[in-house]
């Protein structure tokens, strides 16, 4: 597996904690912001998919600072539905500030800590099997093997590597943590990208980007920066090396 560790950095602060947007790129045939490399990339596996009888979509892409801040802010206020592991609403008065920190947590992330920011990750589904007049939910069942997206789940575990991608966010039996992010098998992360990214997102770039913005509960997340990182931001499934193989620009000359 190549390291990262040493390479020159790809994103500035801002872009690499979405307060800007000059890194990424629109696709607006299909309603996709991505860093132009993830964009090539995911092009070409999108055009792969369709021979076997897949329509890859992308339900959320580039996010940027203040579209995470709103996030965090309407679920910090029980504006918008707060979920617990189990996909069960959570009643958002009953819980402290803290509680509320830690719940928004197993399903959001903080705002300047989203993998969204870096313009590699994106949410995906297959718009060929949601079932008519369904709403895509991005849920686990949906992805499961009785659900209508298992196709892709499978075929996604197949192929997905050789285009750059793997999951970040999987479940305690595949190697994930049960006490960070829920699992979201819908969420795909460009690796040879994400990765540099994820080595320049430090505890300490955070900090400077909460520490001016209007979150809520933010004395909460500052007194505990390092521990939140730890758990929601840095412990994520590790790339595979099919993924960490493919080189920046491989698929450009393709779209």
């Amino acid at each position: 597996m190549r390291s990262t560790r040493n390479l020159p950095d790809l994103l500035n602060e801002l872009e690499l904690t979405g307060r800007s947007r000059s890194h990424v790129i629109d696709a607006a045939d299909i309603g996709c912001t991505l860093h132009r490399d993830a964009m090539s990339a995911f092009l070409v596996m999108r055009e792969a998919a369709k021979g076997a009888g897949l329509d890859l979509r992308v339900a959320s892409s580039f996010r940027d600072f203040d579209r995470q801040l709103a996030i965090w802010n309407g679920k910090f206020r029980g504006e918008r539905p707060m979920l617990d592991r189990a996909g069960n609403a959570l009643d958002v008065a009953s819980l402290s500030p803290e509680g509320r920190v830690e719940a928004i947590l197993i399903w959001s992330a903080l705002p300047g800590a989203s993998r969204h920011h870096w313009g590699t990750d994106f949410d995906v589904f297959d718009a060929a099997a949601l079932p008519e007049r369904s709403r895509l939910q991005l849920v686990p069942g949906e992805y499961a093997s009785d659900g209508p997206f298992a196709p892709l789940t499978s075929w996604l575990d197949a192929h997905m590597h050789r285009f750059g991608f793997f999951r970040p966010y999987v479940g305690p039996n595949d190697g994930g943590s049960p006490r960070g992010v829920s699992p979201e098998p819908w969420h795909l992360s460009f690796a040879p990208l994400a990765t540099r990214c994820s080595n320049q997102l430090t505890p300490q770039v955070l900090y400077r980007a909460i520490e001016s913005s209007s979150i809520d509960g933010r004395e909460i997340v500052l007194a505990r920066i390092e521990d939140l990182y730890e758990r929601f931001v840095a412990d994520v499934a590790p790339a595979s090396t099919a993924s960490l193989a493919v080189e920046l620009g491989d698929y450009r000359r393709m779209v």
